[in-house]
């Protein structure tokens, strides 16, 4: 499993920065496995809205407010990375939507998202936020469950039998030696 936590660049900062921010992201989500579980989270300053023409396969319809600039990029990188955005599969009501609240407590965006790799979308339970926690942050907690079956990765080789020295044994006297030993020391 491979998580990657991040966080882009504001919607106002420099197209360049922002470039910059999705192909290093890309990058590093390519460079993994692909049989391994990518999970991709973070603030991604992305309103994804609710409108997933174009992207159905990456998005749900429960999505909050209208797609801005930096959630095209997000759900370009989704779309080409095959990620799915967990937040924008389950329906729940707004509060437990908005992950960031803006200082005059009137504005709610969605703009912290969680990711996971298409074919691991049914191991995805929920997404959704708590209100309450304690973070000290503008935003609110972003909590997912998963319910992952996980197989033990066996080893290829065989392991070598322990061998005894043995031979020592063979020795009569060393025999009744060993024996008396191992008796005395169970006494």
């Amino acid at each position: 499993m491979d998580i990657i936590q991040c966080y882009a660049p504001t919607n106002d900062s420099e197209e360049e920065e922002k470039d910059n921010f999705y192909n290093r992201l890309t990058t590093i989500i390519q460079d993994r496995p692909k049989r391994n579980i990518i999970i991709v989270m973070g603030d991604f300053n992305a309103k994804i809205g609710s409108d997933n023409r174009g992207y159905e396969e990456i998005m749900g319809q429960h999505g909050l407010g209208e797609m801005n600039d930096n959630g095209e990029r997000f759900a370009d990188l989704c779309a080409a990375s095959n990620l799915v955005i967990g937040g924008s599969v389950f329906h729940h009501r707004r509060i437990h939507k908005a992950t960031w609240v803006s200082p005059d407590l009137f504005t709610e965006n969605q703009i912290d998202h969680l990711c996971i790799g298409k074919k691991f979308l049914r191991s995805l339970q929920d997404v959704r936020i708590k209100r309450g926690a304690d973070v000290a942050s503008d935003h609110h907690l972003l909590v997912a469950r998963l319910k992952l079956k996980l197989k033990k990765n066996w080893t290829g080789g065989s392991s070598q039998r322990q061998r005894y020295n043995t031979i020592t044994l063979k020795d009569s006297k060393k025999k009744e030696e060993f024996k008396v030993t191992l008796s005395n020391k169970f006494q």
